[in-house]
């Protein structure tokens, strides 16, 4: 099998798994049932974006913010023509990209310290999980807002 088609195939997987939980965050916090729909794509959207920029070589903060823009600029679209606040598609889209794995990393490796005693890796390894994560729910922050505040203005930027 080619490089290219093994790279489509984790796309391909990427966004599908990615629809799951933004699906199941919109229910959680009862998205109209014709906004489900919308907020699975802007999930797999989202998610695809970063795994294709993670592909180049872009480290996971930078193509987080990418794919945090690209969803917020396609639920300021998708707002405009459903007459729904894009918070509706937007937040629910994110949920795949928040960085569960980087925390959970970080707090074992303060409960491994806890129990073995401070070692250098041990605290590299802590400090490298803890700021990857907190760097990629800036991104996604930023990302989020960004559209919104560049699009909604009343007044010129300059």
């Amino acid at each position: 099998m080619s490089s290219w088609m093994v790279f489509l195939l984790g796309l391909v997987n990427d966004m599908f798994f990615a629809m799951i939980p933004a699906v199941g965050f919109a229910l959680v916090f009862n998205v109209p049932p014709k906004a489900l729909k919308y907020c699975a794509v802007g999930g797999a959207i989202g998610h695809g974006m970063r795994f294709v920029m993670m592909q180049l070589g872009w480290p996971i903060d930078w193509a987080s913010f990418v794919g945090a823009l690209v969803v917020g600029f396609i639920g300021v679209h998708w707002a405009r023509n459903l007459g729904v606040p894009p918070k509706v598609f937007t937040v629910a889209s994110m949920i795949p990209m928040v960085p569960g794995v980087y925390v959970f990393k970080a707090m074992v490796t303060m409960v491994e310290i806890n129990r073995q005693g401070y070692s250098e890796a041990l605290f590299s390894a802590l400090v490298d999980n803890g700021l990857t994560a907190i760097f990629v729910v800036f991104a996604l922050a930023i990302g989020l807002a960004m559209p919104g505040l560049l699009l909604y203005r009343k007044r010129a930027i300059v």
